[in-house]
């Protein structure tokens, strides 16, 4: 199939992490011998601007490609634009904060519907983003079809740890603690230190970058290394013994999927898509608007190994590629 994707997150020399997630799937695609043209914005802080130039990209790479079929990424802006930019069959992906925009009022409802109207499918990256996309847009009840953006199981796989520490410079002693996200009062990355420090023991690095950074740096045994490219994430996630991300609202949870994927235990949510694929086994489960929940969370996961071999067989059941072949059923089917 001749595919045009657009996106409003897509990885970039500037921004290498950016989108990420988007990437990953569409080089699945490619991989399977279809042809992709992208247009896309590729990095954060452009001015608003950005998405009338996305427009005229779109149409334009619409008139010169003729794909077959337009794979948009996030419902709106993105979903929105490809709807008015090509006339070739829509699908959409929606990942989360397309889907929490919402929440805002009317206008956005109905801006959203130009592209679901529009669209021959709509996709979920998790049963809970689809449960809150329905419960916002009825008419989409049963059109709505579940499929997450993968791991790419290559890219993030069982690694000597004493070496990717090495590599990282990961020192110290005790469990290593891993946080990969958004440093923001929603992820709960400076609840994750509050709770670190109470555990008493190991170190605790935070791989991004947000507004909450100032009041996680300088704390004892805890580290802020700022955005990095994926490549890179997966060395932090190799030399760690434990990710934790008890986010307040996981649309679906990719480093935490990436994490185990390289055999490593998983401190995750109730809130959102981890309980659709974090086992017992594999890591711990917390609701973090409980008061201490993330604490003791914490010492729960101890308890679990490190490297953990169910972590990664629980994570092969979302392999990109199986993913992008679901993807790409959809896509022919439209």
């Amino acid at each position: 199939m001749r595919i045009l994707v657009v996106t409003q997150m897509w990885p970039s020399a500037a921004e290498p992490g950016f989108g990420a997630f988007v990437a990953q799937i569409c080089r699945a695609l490619e991989r399977d011998g279809h042809e992709l043209e992208v247009v896309a914005i590729d990095r954060r802080g452009l001015p608003k601007t950005k998405y009338v130039t996305l427009f005229r990209q779109a149409r334009a790479a619409a008139r010169r490609f003729k794909p077959d079929v337009v794979y948009a990424h996030f419902l709106a802006p993105a979903g929105v634009i490809a709807a008015r930019a090509s006339r070739a069959p829509l699908v959409l992906t929606a990942h989360g904060t397309d889907v929490a925009n919402l929440e805002r009022g009317a206008w956005a409802r109905a801006f959203t519907r130009i592209a679901t109207r529009r669209a021959y499918a709509v996709i979920a990256v998790s049963g809970w983003l689809r449960d809150r996309l329905v419960g916002h847009l009825p008419e989409l009840e049963g059109r709505v079809e579940v499929i997450d953006s993968g791991v790419d199981l290559e890219l993030f796989a069982p690694r000597d740890q004493e070496a990717a520490r090495a590599q990282v410079g990961w020192d110290g002693e005790g469990p290593r603690f891993l946080f990969v996200g958004t440093l923001d009062g929603r992820k709960r990355a400076e609840a994750l230190a509050d709770a670190f420090e109470g555990l008493g023991r190991g170190s605790l690095a935070f791989v991004g970058d947000g507004p909450v950074r100032e009041r996680l740096e300088g704390r004892e045994d805890i580290r802020v290394v700022g955005r990095l490219p994926h490549e890179q994430v997966a060395d932090w996630i190799a030399a760690c013994d434990y990710l934790c991300q008890p986010t307040d609202g996981e649309a679906f949870g990719q480093a935490i999927l990436e994490a185990m994927a390289s055999e490593r235990s998983v401190l995750a949510t109730t809130r959102g898509g981890p309980p659709e694929f974090v086992t017992p086994e594999a890591g711990v489960l917390v609701d973090p608007r409980e008061e201490g929940a993330i604490e003791r969370g914490l010492r729960a996961l101890v308890e679990l190994p490190s490297p953990n071999p169910a972590a990664r067989t629980a994570a092969t059941l979302h392999d990109v590629r199986v993913q992008a072949g679901r993807v790409a059923e959809i896509l022919r089917s439209a």
